[in-house]
């Protein structure tokens, strides 16, 4: 239940298309709080499928982008150690290996003809065209999210595309759900620094966000995330700049990929894995899982197991960029799915919405088809131009068969893998929710100038909302961290003795920390970050745009 729930009981009840009322909205069904997430979730499903077929023949989130090809080439190595011993993928094991990859940068919110200076998610999709078939790491700029529950997904991309009626893209609507939702501050304070607008695509980081897993060739199973840093450094914009940048062209980051790559000035990154135990990690206050967090450097480091350099535009855009898709599914031996319950809804969300988008054989078409080969007894459906090989005899179109149709691959060689799994089926939050703590470590962590264009953009923005939004957002912006509180709370007119009496959301997870920092509000000292590094504050530079 919401808070404005609690305030108006005479709203309409939310249902789904059956009549049927819906008690929860914030939680999937999942086996123990943590999860997995379970297949019969009707309410779930029904609601991501809609959602996945809002828009054609555009995609819905991700429509304006670019693509860039290249190659992979692997280290053979996690850091100093050989990678073999946490994963048996074949693209990673032997030193020098290189992989041919596309990549597909993209802004989430703006339709396909929308400015690329705009305040906005990047997205940082990569596709692998390994040896044993595709691997897609499918990720943003930004390395964490708005929301840890993919049932949620379609209500935040709803409050942050226009307004359903007069079309315009409204800051009362965004920050009246993200004042509901505590867990998105993290991602609040990197989308409204300068980081939320990226120089270009060359000067951007790229994050898998989600956890998946690494698996040996024992059957031994890691938790890891994935980071792409840029060798060009990384260069972010304010407001400013990037308003300078839109009134002359609203691809600018499209334009400088194509330039440099023409150049022979072919961008770089390397790709960097932090890694832990395969488990619930009961000494950390938050869970790895959960992918509004990053995971602290200091106890698991991020370690490079190889670099990626794009080097050929596409020779056609709309075959090869329009019609590129991806899938947080598709994933080679060797790598595997965490139970993260975004991970789970974005597996089932990105595949459909392609085999809807372009279609069922949209694998089919040479910028998706496996560069593996591929025998399938898949046929038909609009659009099939050919027929996939089958077996040696291609009247069997099935299996098994005695009959010189295809046969299964061999096992690897062991059973079960992972942790055993054990709940009572639920809905319910993950248990340790921490909304504040890494949100006020990344304010403390960035440089002046970005705090400083943070807080004037939270403050433009949220001048544009209701009181009782503005008081909420400052409530929330102190317990982050009290120096954004106040300064946000100044521009807006808002003191912290305004919010003081304000209390938690219903349902909402406060630490003990929470409470104490609650209980001083507008007065609690900064937060001690000695020491402490995350992965997304690399340095960056402004880069300035006069007009």
């Amino acid at each position: 239940m919401t808070e404005t729930a609690r305030q108006r009981d005479d709203r309409p009840v939310l249902t789904n298309r059956q009549g049927h009322p819906i008690h929860d909205n914030q939680n999937q069904r999942t086996v123990g709080a943590r999860g997995p997430a379970t297949l019969e979730n009707y309410h779930f499903l029904e609601k991501i499928s809609h959602f996945d077929r809002e828009r054609i023949p555009e995609r819905v989130v991700h429509a304006r982008g670019v693509t860039a090809f290249g190659h992979f080439e692997a280290y053979g190595s996690w850091g100093d150690e050989p990678i073999a011993q946490y994963t048996r993928a074949k693209l990673f094991q032997e030193r020098g290996k290189r992989t041919d990859v596309a990549v597909r940068f993209s802004t989430v919110i703006g339709g396909r003809d929308s400015s690329e200076a705009a305040r906005d998610p990047r997205g940082f999709a990569v596709k692998f065209y390994t040896e044993e078939g595709n691997w897609d790491l499918v990720g943003n700029n930004l390395g964490v999210f708005f929301i840890r529950d993919a049932i949620k997904f379609p209500d935040v991309i709803h409050a942050l595309k226009p307004d359903p009626v007069t079309f315009e893209q409204r800051p009362e609507r965004i920050f009246d759900f993200m004042s509901q939702t505590p867990e998105s501050m993290h991602m609040l304070v990197n989308l409204f620094s300068p980081r939320g607008i990226p120089a270009d695509y060359r000067h951007m980081q790229g994050f898998g966000v989600n956890t998946y897993k690494w698996e040996n060739s024992d059957g031994r199973t890691m938790l890891v995330k994935y980071h792409w840093m840029p060798k060009q450094g990384v260069r972010s914009m304010t407001e400013e700049d990037a308003a300078n940048v839109q009134a002359d062209s609203l691809g600018h980051a499209t334009k400088d990929l194509y330039e440099s790559i023409e150049r022979g000035e072919y961008p770089e990154w390397e790709l960097l894995v932090q890694m832990m135990e395969d488990h619930e990690h009961p000494e950390l206050d938050f869970d790895p899982l959960d992918d509004t967090k990053t995971w602290p450097e200091q106890e698991f480091p991020p370690k490079p197991v190889g670099r990626m350099v794009l080097d050929r535009m596409p020779d056609d855009f709309f075959t090869q960029n329009e019609q590129i898709a991806f899938g947080t599914g598709v994933l080679v031996d060797g790598l595997d799915f965490s139970d993260d319950k975004m991970l789970v809804g974005r597996t089932f969300s990105y595949s459909d919405t392609q085999r809807y988008r372009v279609g069922p054989n949209y694998l089919q078409l040479p910028v998706n088809r496996a560069k593996a080969p591929v025998h399938t007894n898949q046929n038909g459906g609009p659009m099939a131009y050919e027929v996939d090989p089958r077996g040696e005899n291609r009247h069997v179109n099935y299996e098994p068969s005695t009959l010189g149709g295809l046969r299964e691959a061999e096992g690897p060689g062991y059973g079960e893998q992972g942790p055993e799994l054990r709940g009572r089926l639920t809905r319910s939050r993950i248990p340790r929710t921490n909304d504040y703590l890494q949100a006020g470590q990344r304010y403390m962590l960035m440089e002046d100038w970005e705090r400083d264009d943070l807080v004037a953009n939270f403050t433009d923005q949220l001048k544009q909302c209701p009181r009782n939004v503005q008081e909420r957002m400052v409530w929330h912006f102190l317990l982050v961290e009290n120096d954004l509180g106040v300064r946000v709370g100044e521009g807006l007119g808002i003191s912290p003795q305004d919010v003081a009496d304000l209390e938690p959301l219903p349902n909402q997870q406060l630490t003990d920390e929470d409470r104490d920092r609650l209980a001083n509000l507008g007065k609690n000292p900064p937060r001690d970050v000695e020491g402490l590094t995350m992965t997304h504050c690399v340095p960056d530079e402004r880069h300035v745009v006069t007009r």
